[in-house]
């Protein structure tokens, strides 16, 4: 399994250290490690194999050969369980810390730990490709045969796009009381991949319309 550094995560280290915010990113990125090797233990066990492990500022993403089991494609079901086993990890983390104190096992206080699990498990499940949101909406719509390609990549956009606009004049309200700056630069991160994912669909809808228009079955 490959190993890719996004070097943005030194950037970040950064802004949280001059923000006083370092310790919570540090246990952010632990735990999103955590958080990734229940995506790779599930997909394992489901019998992929993980080829690219990508370390970023927001923590890992891992990715699978072609979400393949024995040479045939797994359904969408399947990896929408790879998909959720993460944020569940994290929730069932939150809820262990609840009866078990953690103070003395991790050196870290329950309430630092409920929170940073939570964050990261509804962080990843906003419906923003790449996160385990976005991916579950792009599986989902993929799974649908009665949808042209184009239709579902456009689905897929505007999903995102519409959740990242909401995100961004809630931060704006946040930023405002809490005056926590990180907030701005994890949503300029964010529109950052939203941009090259709009950059990059319009590729895609483009090689959709000109197979539309190679000839099938002989014709001409």
């Amino acid at each position: 399994m490959q190993i890719k550094l996004n070097f943005q995560i030194f950037i970040f280290a950064i802004i949280f250290y001059f923000t006083k915010q370092i310790e919570i990113y540090v246990y952010i990125l632990a735990l999103g490690l955590m958080h990734e090797l229940a995506h790779i233990v599930t997909g394992v066990i489901l019998g992929l194999k993980p080829k690219t492990l990508q370390i970023t500022p927001f923590g890992f993403s891992v990715y699978f050969e072609e979400y393949k089991k024995n040479g045939k494609k797994i359904f969408t079901r399947q990896k929408n369980i790879i998909v959720l086993a993460g944020p569940v990890f994290n929730i069932l983390l939150a809820v262990a810390a609840i009866f078990i104190n953690f103070d003395y096992i991790l050196n870290i206080s329950r309430e630092i730990f409920i929170y940073a699990n939570i964050l990261l498990a509804v962080f990843n499940l906003l419906p923003i490709y790449p996160l385990d949101g976005g991916r579950i909406i792009k599986n989902i719509l993929n799974g649908r045969g009665n949808l042209e390609p184009e239709r579902k990549i456009y689905l897929s956009e505007q999903t995102g796009y519409i959740t990242l606009v909401i995100l961004t004049v809630i931060t704006s309200i946040l930023i405002l009381y809490i005056k926590n700056v990180a907030l701005f630069f994890i949503i300029i991160c964010l529109w950052v991949i939203m941009i090259r994912e709009i950059k990059y669909n319009k590729i895609r809808r483009r090689v959709c319309k000109e197979l539309k228009k190679v000839p099938r079955d002989g014709a001409l």
